[in-house]
């Protein structure tokens, strides 16, 4: 029995399984759509239609970096039984080394990389046969050229960092300490931007908006002029922009530097120059709904 696209597209939406698991059932099957679900449910692929709603907030951030490329990929489980086990981070950093090496230009390309002989896409459906949650590919990081990484907490979050100097500075170790240094700051610093350049004009405006509002609060600079709260404001943009700006962070290992002051005290030892070009910070689960249900519910959930 001949089957067409749009049985396929039949299937996985009755199912919830890949397209192309889809279109191997109905092969099987001889096109007979029942036969193909009860095929898809034998092998396990079906349950995860099931699964596919619950809530993959857990998991991991790893990174790969080799040869002036360095990725960071978060992959979303339901429960850090699993993202903490050993088949979830070999294939979390397996992903990893595909992005670096394959240069996807989004998720859904990067499940169709190429994997130990499958796509991307079957070796997280082989992983979640095996664990029997659900796992998701959320998003990747690649940075090409003078790079450096670091991961907090064995994969609650992963840093990039990409910088611009010479090959001669970046072949020193006294730049490999700066670059592991730095993205440690970020771990734990959490900037939203690189420098004050980077902070959007109505950001700006917006915060001045909330300090004129909360001085205007205070009895005691309610009755001050326009232009004063204005030149008090300024004052206090320096210490927002040194609290949500990278260059201008206190530096965490030496409270006498800025963070930008640090790149370039290393930068004036090494006798070049080095300028941060940009960073990423994957934090595992950041923004996702958590798990609220609690053991009892789930418990009731399972008895219905």
């Amino acid at each position: 029995m001949a089957f067409t696209a749009k049985d396929v597209q039949a299937l996985r939406e009755k199912t919830g399984c890949g397209m192309m698991d889809c279109k191997k059932a109905l092969t099987e099957c001889d096109g007979d759509m029942e036969k193909a679900v009860d095929f898809l449910r034998e092998k396990g692929l079906a349950q995860q239609a099931k699964k596919a709603g619950r809530i993959a907030a857990e998991g991991a951030v790893l990174v790969y970096e080799a040869d002036g490329v360095a990725a960071a990929v978060e992959i979303n489980a339901e429960t850090d039984f699993v993202a903490g086990g050993d088949l979830f981070k070999e294939l979390t950093l397996k992903v990893a080394q595909v992005v670096a090496e394959q240069n996807p230009a989004d998720v859904e390309a990067l499940g169709n990389c190429a994997l130990d002989g499958k796509t991307v896409n079957e070796a997280v459906q082989d992983l979640f046969l095996a664990v029997r949650e659900n796992i998701k590919i959320r998003r990747f990081e690649r940075f090409e050229g003078n790079v450096g990484s670091y991961v907090h907490g064995g994969g609650k979050i992963g840093v990039l960092v990409n910088f611009d100097t010479t090959a001669e500075v970046a072949a020193t170790a006294e730049f490999k300490t700066l670059t592991k240094d730095i993205a440690m700051q970020i771990a734990a610093a959490n900037p939203a931007f690189l420098d004050r350049d980077s902070v959007p004009a109505e950001t700006i405006e917006h915060e001045k908006g909330i300090m004129i509002s909360q001085m205007k609060e205070d009895p005691k600079m309610a009755n001050k002029p326009e232009q004063v709260l204005a030149k008090i404001v300024e004052g206090k943009m320096g210490k927002y922009f040194s609290e949500v700006c990278l260059l201008e962070q206190t530096y965490v290992k030496d409270g006498d530097f800025t963070v930008g002051k640090y790149i370039e005290s290393v930068a004036k030892k090494l006798g070049g120059d080095i300028k941060l070009v940009k960073y990423a910070r994957l934090e595992k689960g950041e923004g996702l709904e958590k798990r609220s249900d609690n053991f009892a519910d789930e418990v009731a959930s399972m008895m219905k």
